[in-house]
């Protein structure tokens, strides 16, 4: 091979084969991604158990603390609250329940309260699918109970929820967040 056409050889891999060269780095070259899901700050998450054969089940969105004040500050104070994040918290019972001598029948309700320092209302509403308490009427509540608030020992940074059974065909249903507590017991009928 003569010096001119190795010359005419480098010149066409140069000005040919460079480009695919190229084109084939690019393609190989992946930029990794994290595939990874970004956790929720407010997942939805349930609670359930079996209270003799009533099978209870609550649904909501569990917000954190993150340093910030909840009670009359995230929460405000006499106001109806959605009792979670996001959606309204829901809690369905699998047969006809006995609360303060009301018998609510089985089915799905919405939950909310009316948190205040001293005492809390605590709403079971016919209205159970609706974006925090946006459409909350009072007209629908099925019944509503007093209660007071009880202190927790420790912080717990997540609302949570809790379904006991306490005796026979008895149970409670409980929240906590940050720094309280507060129940309502029920009854199978």
């Amino acid at each position: 091979m003569t010096f001119t056409q190795m010359n005419k050889f480098f010149f066409m891999f140069l000005f040919m084969g460079l480009p695919f060269m190229a084109l084939a780095q690019h393609e190989n070259h992946s930029v990794k991604t994290d595939t990874a899901k970004v956790k929720p700050k407010s997942p939805r998450l349930t609670a359930m158990a079996m209270v003799g054969t009533n099978h209870v089940h609550i649904d909501y969105g569990s917000p954190s603390v993150r340093g910030r004040t909840i009670w009359n500050g995230l929460v405000t104070y006499n106001q109806v609250w959605a009792t979670g994040a996001h959606k309204a918290t829901w809690i369905e019972f699998g047969q006809d329940v006995i609360i303060q001598g009301e018998v609510i029948p089985k089915g799905k309700y919405g939950f909310f309260t009316i948190p205040a320092d001293k005492e809390w209302t605590l709403i079971i509403s016919k209205d159970w699918d609706m974006h925090l308490a946006d459409d909350y009427n009072e007209q629908n509540d099925v019944v509503r109970l007093k209660t007071v608030p009880n202190k927790n020992a420790t912080l717990l940074e997540s609302l949570t929820y809790q379904v006991k059974e306490t005796g026979n065909n008895k149970g409670k249903i409980s929240l906590s967040w940050e720094n309280l507590t507060v129940s309502f017991d029920f009854k199978n009928k």
